[in-house]
C-alpha cells in the first residue's frame, strides 16, 4: 500500500525557499503596522484570474473577492436574492430579474442589465449548468437599465440553481466590453462589483495577490449564510501569500505571521490542533470529490477497451489513504452525485470501492490492442491536496501493463495545459486528476465531468456521448425526485461504462486559523473573507 509519508517531497529551488522566508518576516512587521490586515495561505498559487476561463478553485476564490451574482445559495440550499430579485410568469416560461439599487462596477460606473446579459452569456458558453440552461432558452435580453428578461422554449426546473450556483464556475457578473470577451480568452482586466477590489499594481504570481475593501459596496442586510446575504468586510486589506511548503507556512501561521491556511497537510494537523491559539474547522462539509480524467482526444484513451482496463486497475482506498491518511477525513464512494445525498448510488462503481478490479484490468489491457504508448500524467507538487492522485495512480497503471510517463509539474501549469487539446507528444496530456466540492457534482446537470459534449463545449477531455446528453435533457425535464433519482442512475451506470471520469472518493479538508480572526463562515465555496474581523 502507498502512503504520502514513502513519496519525497519535490526539492524546492533555493531561491524560492528564500524568497518565501524573506516574505514570511516582511509579513511580521506589515502585520504588526496593520492589524487590518489579514494574510492567509490559500490551497493554490494564483495565476488566471478570470474566472470565467477556468473551473480552478482559486481562481473562483478570486472571483468571490471582485465580482458579484445576480443570485446566491444559501445554508438551506435555499436561492436567494443577491444582486437581483426575481419574477416568473405563471406559464413558467419568462423570469424577470430586477437589479437592486447601489450596485457599482470598481471604476466607478453603474451595473446595468446590460453588463449581466453579456456576463450570462460568456457564462452560459463555458459553465456545464451555463449551457444547459442557454438549451433552454430562447432569449436573455436588458428590457431597461435595471432589468434582465430570460425567456424559455420549454419551462426548466433549473434556472434559479443555476444562476445561484455557489462554484465553478460560478456565473459572476463583469462589464459589457469585458464579459464580450471570447470564452477561450482571458479578460484583459479586473474589474467587478463585489466586495473587494483587485490590487493590480501588487499582484505578483508566486508570491502575492492583494485585496483591499471596495468602500463602494452596499451589502445587502441579511446575515450572511454561505454565499448569500450581505457581504459586509471588516477589514481594510487581504494578502493571499504563496508559499509552497507546507512546513513553512505552518510555522508561518504557529508564528503569527500570517493569519489564515487554508489546506494544511493532514500530517500536519495534530500539531495545530494542540496549539490553543489555532482553531481546525471543515469549512465545506460537503467535502470534495477526487477524480481522474482522460483525455478522449488521443491514443491510447480515445479507445474505451483502454479506458476500462484503466479504471478496472484504480482503487480509491490506495488514493485516500496516500492523499488522506487518517479515514476520519475521508469516505470511500462510488457515487458520482455525492454520498450522501439524494441521487446516491453505486451503480457501476465496484472494482473501485472494493479494489478488487486489478487481475480483470491486465486481462482487460492485453485485450484492448493497447501498443504501449505511455500514459502522459501530469503530477502537481505545490498543492496539498493534488500531490498524492498523480503517484498512486501512475503505480496502480503500471501493474496493470501500462507504460507511464509521470511528469511533475506545479497546479497552474495543470490548469492551464489541460486545456489544450494538442497531441501529448507537443504538450498536451493523457490524465489529470483535479477535486471537485461537493456542490459542483450533486446532480448531472452540475457535474461538468459526466457531460458528454466532446470538443463542442465539453470540459476538459472531451468526452463526446449524444447518449449521456440526451440523459440529461431528461434529467432537466423530470418532474419528480423519483423520475431524476432513476435518471442519474442510468446517467452513472453509462459515465462509467463508457469511463467518462474516475470518482477516487471523497474527503474533507479542515482549515485553520489563529483566534485573533473570527467570523469565518462556512459554506461549499470557501473560503469568503467578507464578514471577518481581526483584533488587535
Amino acid at each position: 500500500m502507498f502512503h504520502l509519508s514513502h513519496w519525497k517531497r519535490p526539492t524546492m529551488t533555493s531561491n524560492i525557499t528564500l524568497s518565501a522566508l524573506a516574505l514570511s518576516a516582511a509579513l511580521t512587521v506589515s502585520s504588526m503596522a496593520d492589524a487590518k490586515t489579514i494574510t492567509a495561505v490559500m490551497h493554490s498559487d494564483l495565476r488566471i484570474i478570470d474566472p470565467i476561463f477556468t473551473t480552478a478553485y482559486i481562481t473562483r476564490d478570486h472571483g468571490y473577492m471582485v465580482y458579484d451574482t445576480l443570485l446566491a445559495t444559501d445554508s438551506n440550499f435555499k436561492i436567494q436574492p443577491q444582486m437581483a430579485d426575481w419574477k416568473v410568469s405563471d406559464d413558467k416560461l419568462t423570469y424577470t430579474f430586477t437589479l437592486r439599487d447601489g450596485l457599482k462596477w470598481h471604476d466607478g460606473t453603474p451595473v446595468t442589465a446590460e453588463d449581466c446579459v453579456a456576463s450570462l452569456q460568456r457564462w452560459g458558453k463555458r459553465d456545464g449548468m451555463g449551457q444547459k440552461l442557454m438549451d433552454f432558452t430562447a432569449s436573455i435580453e436588458a428590457t431597461d437599465a435595471k432589468t434582465i428578461t430570460l425567456k424559455l422554449k420549454e419551462p426548466y426546473g433549473l434556472v434559479l440553481e443555476s444562476l445561484g450556483k455557489p462554484s465553478s464556475l460560478v456565473p459572476f457578473m463583469m462589464p459589457k466590453r469585458l464579459a464580450e470577451t471570447p470564452g477561450d480568452k482571458q479578460i484583459p482586466e479586473q474589474i467587478g462589483s463585489g466586495p473587494f477590489k483587485f490590487v493590480q499594481s501588487e499582484f505578483q504570481p508566486g508570491v502575492k495577490a492583494v485585496y483591499e475593501k471596495n468602500k463602494d459596496y452596499v451589502p445587502r442586510k441579511e446575515a450572511p449564510s454561505w454565499t448569500s446575504g450581505g457581504k459586509v468586510v471588516k477589514v481594510d486589506r487581504v494578502e493571499w501569500i504563496t508559499m509552497p511548503d507546507a512546513q513553512t507556512a505552518v510555522n508561518a501561521l504557529q508564528s503569527g505571521d500570517i493569519d489564515f491556511m487554508e489546506n494544511p497537510s493532514f500530517d500536519l494537523l495534530p500539531v495545530l490542533t494542540g496549539n490553543k491559539e489555532i482553531k481546525v474547522e471543515t469549512l465545506n462539509k460537503l467535502g470534495f470529490q477526487t477524480l481522474g480524467r482522460m483525455n478522449f482526444l488521443y491514443p491510447p484513451f480515445d479507445n474505451v477497451k483502454v479506458r476500462r482496463a484503466a479504471f478496472l486497475a484504480m482503487n480509491q482506498k490506495n488514493v485516500l489513504d496516500a492523499l488522506v491518511g487518517n479515514p476520519e477525513y475521508y469516505k470511500i464512494c462510488g457515487a458520482m452525485f455525492v454520498c450522501g445525498t439524494p441521487l446516491a448510488t453505486e451503480v457501476g462503481a465496484d472494482t473501485l470501492v472494493k479494489g478488487n478490479g486489478m487481475a480483470e484490468a491486465k486481462k482487460a489491457l492485453a485485450e484492448s490492442g493497447y501498443d504501449g504508448t505511455p500514459i502522459v500524467v501530469m503530477a502537481p507538487g505545490d498543492v496539498v491536496t493534488l500531490k498524492a492522485q498523480p503517484i498512486v495512480a501512475a503505480q496502480l497503471l503500471r501493474d496493470a501493463g501500462f507504460k507511464v510517463d509521470v511528469q511533475a509539474t506545479d497546479w497552474q501549469t495543470v490548469v492551464s495545459r489541460r486545456a489544450s487539446q494538442k497531441p501529448p507528444k507537443e504538450g498536451g496530456w493523457n490524465m489529470f486528476f483535479t477535486n471537485w466540492v461537493g456542490a459542483d457534482v450533486l446532480n448531472p446537470i452540475a457535474n461538468v465531468s459526466v457531460g458528454g459534449r466532446g470538443k463542442n463545449g465539453g470540459w476538459f477531455g472531451w468526452p463526446e456521448d449524444a447518449k449521456i446528453e440526451q440523459l440529461r435533457d431528461a434529467f432537466a425535464r423530470a418532474s419528480s425526485p423519483e423520475e431524476q433519482k432513476k435518471i442519474a442512475a442510468d446517467i452513472q451506470k453509462e459515465a462509467y461504462e463508457q469511463v467518462i471520469y474516475i470518482p477516487l472518493g471523497q474527503y474533507f479538508a479542515p482549515s485553520v486559523w489563529r483566534k485573533s480572526i473570527s467570523g469565518v463562515l462556512d459554506g461549499p465555496a470557501t473560503p469568503v473573507f467578507w464578514n471577518i474581523e481581526k483584533s488587535e
